[in-house]
């Protein structure tokens, strides 16, 4: 539990697309991948991630695997699980985005910072270590470690966080990317909903009620002065 101020406020915030650029993760995986194809079967690395970042940017993620492994003559299910497995159980190579780290640093000496995500428990464990962040925050929460049904727009683990904190929704600022699931049902509560418009869903255009109150160009552009004036809207 934070200690109390005279400005006290919960700042929580997302982990994909927001504190860092998820796509350099996604990459990250399918050069763990690559390097599994040639320590199997001989296949050049290089070769193998570029026709997995083509499927990546003409159909997304769905079918990577199955389309390279085809494309060797060698997809199985067996065979896409491991991809899948290394993929997932990789050492990922990430980056706080630009000014970010200088953010989290400031914040954390005035306000009370958590951290909620959605995601694979190792994958998103993963990406914390990663990066190095988890102790600017009281708490690191993958909501799928409660069980899928609570993951975003669930909002069971900001429930968790204010009866830690024994604050009012009022109280509480949540930051993220995804105009399709992480604000509606805390702009219901009163909570101070912030979008930075980085990542996949920058150019998304949110349903009538599901958008932020507060919309940034990057995370680093966000201030105390404008936490402030949410702290101070009604």
């Amino acid at each position: 539990m934070c200690q109390r101020t005279l400005c006290f406020m919960i700042l929580i915030f997302d982990l994909d697309d927001t504190l860092y650029d998820e796509r350099t993760y996604v990459v990250s995986g399918l050069r763990a991948v690559a390097r599994f194809g040639y320590e199997r079967f001989g296949w050049c690395p290089t070769e193998s991630l570029s026709f997995m970042q083509n499927v990546l940017d003409k159909s997304g993620r769905g079918q990577i695997f199955d389309l390279w492994l085809a494309s060797r003559s060698r997809s199985t299910r067996s065979l896409v699980e491991e991809c899948v497995k290394v993929y997932r159980h990789h050492t990922p190579s990430l980056q706080l985005a630009l000014g970010v780290e200088k953010l989290l640093e400031r914040l954390s000496s005035g306000y009370c910072l958590y951290l909620v995500t959605d995601g694979h428990k190792i994958v998103q464990s993963k990406k914390v270590e990663a990066l190095g962040i988890s102790h600017f925050f009281q708490k690191v929460m993958i909501t799928h470690r409660y069980g899928i049904r609570h993951a975003k727009p669930s909002t069971y683990c900001f429930e968790l966080i204010k009866s830690r904190e024994e604050c009012e929704w009022e109280e509480m600022a949540y930051i993220g990317d995804n105009p399709a699931k992480d604000f509606v049902n805390l702009n219901v509560l009163g909570v101070k909903t912030i979008r930075v418009n980085t990542g996949v869903y920058r150019n998304l255009s949110a349903k009538p009620g599901y958008d932020a109150k507060v919309t940034l160009a990057r995370l680093d552009l966000l201030t105390e002065a404008e936490l402030r004036d949410q702290v101070d809207q009604p």
